[in-house]
Parts: C-alpha cells; structure tokens; sequence
C-alpha cells in the first residue's frame, strides 16, 4: 500500500483562492479586511511564521499591519499595542505571535484582545463558546485539520479517532470539535497524553490517529494499523549536515515508515502548517464580516 499524501498545502492554496474573492467582494463594498501583528522578540521561528502569515495575506488581499518589539518590553508595552489594535477600525483582527519571551503574561496578553477581533481563538469567551458549539473563532490548527478531513474526503462520522497531545492549542480543542454533531464531527475521540499508559493501545485501534505531541518519533510504524489516516501536527527541527541551515523539519511520526502502510498521511513540512496559516486569514475576513453586521 502506497498512502495518498495529504497536501495541505494545495488545500490552503484552495481556501485561500475562495478568501481572495470574499475579500475583492469586501472591497467592492469600501472595506478592506485587516489583521494587526503583534512580534515581540528576535526568535528566527517566530519572524519566518509572521513573515508567512504577512506573505498569505498579501495573496488574498488582506491589509497587514505589523508592531514589532524589543526582547525585554514590558507587560505595559505590549498591552499598549493591543489596545491601539482593539481601537482601530481597519483591523478586524489581532496576532499576537506566540510564545512571548516573558511567558508568565501570554494569559493576560491573550485576554486583553477583544473577543471579535480574536482570530487566533484562544480567548477564554472563544473557547467557550466552541465547546458549547456556539459561533467562535476556532482555533487556527484544529480548524485547519478539520477542512484536511473534509476536503479529502475522510470521513469523521462514526470514527474512532485517537489525538495524541493535549495542548490547548491543538489536542483539546480538536477533540471537542471532532466529538461534536457537525458535519466534521460525529467521531469517537480518545485523547492521550503522557500520562497515559499503553498509547500503542489506544492508537492500533483508531481509524485516524492525529500526533501533536511535539517530538519526534511519538508514533512509529508498529502503533498505527494497516489502512488508517494519519495527521502529523509536529513540527520538529532535527540536526542534518546535509542541509545549509544544519537542521531539517520532522514531524512527530515515521513518515517514511508508515507512508507504505497506511491510507493516508500528511507530510511534514508542507501538510498541517500551511493551513494554520489559512484558517487565520479564514478567520480575519469572518471577522470582517461579523464587524459589517454589527454596524449595520
């Protein structure tokens, strides 16, 4: 068996086609969709993903409008920035990219953004209103899985899915969303964690298995059955010689492994990353929307 690759990044190329025409729509009608990016620090990771995320959304036509901060600003500082984001009008949605070099505030950075303009969906009234399946702002990754699934054509209903990772930002938002009664919900979700003995038990077992560990090797050929789906959220640098920067990208399964054994696989880089960066443009120009609909 040869696994089908999941291209996630010709899947964001389609989503972001159809987002290109929403905002020229938007436009037509005097309103330019706007996202304010907030980068505090010199971290190479941080800066390539912002420049990504600035990139996309030149393609769709969106307005970016990017802070940048020292390593060492203060708590007020970066505050400062979000309100001037909250306050202004042309921006309908805020990034603050994470992790910030002070860790210990990211919760109240978090919570300073306005629910509305939250497009990455952390915000605790977003988190909640997901969980109770009520209209949010989902989280970009989950989100992103969800439309690998579907326009794939992989079915969730009646699925025995099994997540392992139990982040806020992937592992648990992602098993509420995949247990919901939705049209890319309707699974059956374990979700494990460090804690939990015995993964290859759980995992043998699933129809889809989605690795957000963030290590690599986590899930080896020997744990996934002939036939299933895997998702690989990892996002792993891993020394090589070979390569100019001295590292390559992995993510937290055998790739080469299981692409002979399973249905289906998303590759790293190239399969889940590329639509984490879609679903937050998704995400600004719904919140342009929602903001149109409010004023009037």
């Amino acid at each position: 068996m040869t696994a089908k690759i999941l291209d996630g990044k010709a899947i964001a190329g389609e989503i972001q086609k159809e987002l290109a025409e929403e905002t020229a729509k938007l436009k037509s009608e005097g309103v330019v969709p706007g996202l304010g990016v907030l980068l505090v620090g010199d971290d190479p990771a941080s800066r390539s993903y912002v420049t990504a995320k600035e990139r996309a959304c030149e393609r769709v036509g969106l307005h970016s409008e990017e802070v940048k901060l020292p390593q060492d600003a203060s708590m007020k500082e970066i505050l400062s920035v979000v309100e001037a984001f909250n306050k202004n009008p042309q921006i309908h949605g805020i990034l603050v990219q994470l992790p910030l070099p002070d860790n210990s505030i990211e919760k109240k950075v978090i919570e300073t953004i306005l629910p509305e303009k939250d497009v990455d969906g952390f915000h605790p009234v977003n988190i909640g209103r997901a969980l109770l399946g009520r209209p949010a702002f989902l989280p970009c990754t989950p989100h992103g899985i969800l439309h690998i699934l579907k326009r794939s054509g992989i079915k969730t209903e009646g699925a025995n899915v099994v997540i392992v990772g139990r982040s806020n930002i992937v592992g648990r938002p992602l098993a509420n969303l995949l247990s919901m009664k939705s049209e890319m919900g309707n699974a059956t979700v374990t979700l494990c964690h460090t804690r939990t003995r015995n993964v290859a038990g759980f995992t043998r077992d699933a129809d889809i298995v989605i690795a957000a560990a963030g290590r690599p090797n986590t899930i080896t050929v020997d744990m996934v059955r002939a036939g299933a789906v895997v998702i690989d959220v990892g996002v792993n640098r891993v020394p090589d010689s070979t390569r100019e920067r001295g590292y390559r990208l992995v993510g937290d399964v055998e790739f080469d492994a299981l692409k002979g054994k399973v249905a289906a696989i998303t590759p790293v880089p190239g399969g889940v990353g590329p639509m984490t960066i879609t679903m937050l443009l998704h995400n600004t120009v719904e919140a342009t929307k929602r903001a149109i609909t409010d004023r009037s």
